[in-house]
C-alpha cells in the first residue's frame, strides 16, 4: 500500500478575504473529495488545516552546531501550505484521478508520494 501526502497550497491573503459563500463552496468540494476517496477504497489517514504561515517556526542549522530559529515560514511566497491529507491506497491511478477531479473544482493540490522506508 502506498501513502501520499496531498498538500493544499493557497494564497493566504486572498483566501482570508473571500466571502462566506466561497468558503462554503470550498467546504462542499472537500466533502465531495472525502466521499470520492471513500468510494474509491482509499484510506484517509489524517487531514487537517494548518495555522497561518505567520505562526510557523522555521529552524535551520546555524553553521556552528546549533540551530537558527525564526518566526514565519522558510520562504516568502504568495502561496503557503494551508492544509494536507495523508492517504493510503492500493490504486495510485484512481487516487490521481480523484485528485485531478478535486483540482478541476478549483482546488490547488500538490500530489506527493511518501518514500517507502520499510525494510530500509
Amino acid at each position: 500500500m502506498s501513502r501520499y501526502l496531498l498538500l493544499l497550497p493557497a494564497p493566504e491573503e486572498e483566501w482570508a478575504q473571500l466571502p462566506p459563500e466561497e468558503h462554503e463552496k470550498g467546504m462542499r468540494s472537500h466533502s465531495q473529495f472525502h466521499r470520492d476517496l471513500e468510494a474509491g477504497g482509499h484510506r484517509l489517514v489524517v487531514t487537517s488545516p494548518l495555522e497561518p504561515s505567520a505562526r510557523a517556526t522555521s529552524l535551520r542549522p546555524d553553521g556552528s552546531g546549533g540551530a537558527l530559529v525564526t518566526d514565519g515560514p522558510f520562504t516568502e511566497s504568495a502561496e503557503q501550505v494551508v492544509g494536507f491529507y495523508l492517504v493510503e491506497t492500493d490504486d495510485d491511478a484512481d487516487l490521481r484521478r480523484i485528485t485531478t477531479e478535486f483540482a478541476a473544482r478549483g482546488e490547488l493540490i500538490e500530489f506527493r508520494r511518501l518514500v517507502d522506508t520499510e525494510g530500509a
